[in-house]
């Protein structure tokens, strides 16, 4: 038992978040993941869980976490403003709180915990790149539950994590990206279909035959490519004709 809960080396630490990144699809699944994985190499999970808090236009959410009783500290934070994670992320500091039957700096946070039953509480943030910023939040049920050897543990975790989770972020957003390029290609290519049928239907021009798609969209109100698939659909006699493209 004690070999699964020491802190793995920062070789095996990199290759797991590297790993995390490769294998998981969903970002937000990538995310809860990562939140599960710190609540275990931070600090003893029988006693700890984690949350992730990104901030985006000045909004902050809990987008991912270990236990869902993270979530009511994280929103404590949010409604009264301040916090240990709010301010880790704004200050770019690691923010411990050992004892937080003796802090007095963020009255709301510190009466919702203890009522919670932590005991104290380690917050780091997470370096993004653009308007978005991000913290990883860990609590534990125990006052003095995170060691110096967790807190400079973390500090050398969280920029192998931060790395993770801006790698995570673009891969999603290429991923977006191709997906939207894909529909489009597709509709552009349904419409071209569909003009070219009326253009053989009618005798026209392609301008002319544009402008009669568009004329039906707008009296219809339906969406161009909408009445371009159900031109090519009944030209072909399958209400499911597509045009699609290999990724």
């Amino acid at each position: 038992m004690a070999d699964e809960l020491r802190p793995p080396s920062q070789t095996l630490l990199v290759d797991h978040l590297q790993d995390l990144v490769l294998k998981t699809e969903d970002v937000k699944d990538m995310l809860d993941e990562l939140a599960r994985f710190s609540a275990v190499t931070l600090a003893d999970p029988a006693v700890a869980f984690c949350s992730i808090t990104l901030i985006q236009r000045k909004k902050p959410v809990t987008v991912a976490r270990s236990e869902d009783s993270a979530v009511r500290l994280d929103e404590s934070q949010y409604s009264a403003g301040d916090g240990p994670c709010l301010t880790a992320i704004r200050q770019q500091v690691v923010v411990h709180v050992p004892d937080l039957a003796n802090e007095k700096r963020w009255p709301a946070y510190t009466a919702t915990a203890l009522e919670a039953g932590i005991g104290s509480s380690l917050s780091v943030p997470l370096l993004l790149e653009g308007e978005a910023e991000a913290g990883l939040n860990l609590y534990s049920t125990r006052s003095h539950g995170f060691t110096g050897d967790d807190i400079s543990m973390v500090e050398t975790y969280s920029y192998h994590a931060s790395k993770a989770l801006r790698l995570a972020v673009r891969i999603s957003q290429l991923a977006e990206a191709k997906a939207h390029l894909i529909a489009a290609m597709e509709s552009r290519t349904t419409i071209d279909l569909a003009t070219g049928i009326i253009m053989a239907q009618n005798r026209c021009s392609q301008d002319t035959a544009t402008k009669i798609l568009k004329i039906a969209s707008s009296t219809r109100n339906l969406k161009l490519r909408d009445i371009a698939a159900s031109v090519v659909a009944s030209v072909s006699h399958d209400p499911n004709v597509r045009t699609h493209f290999d990724a």
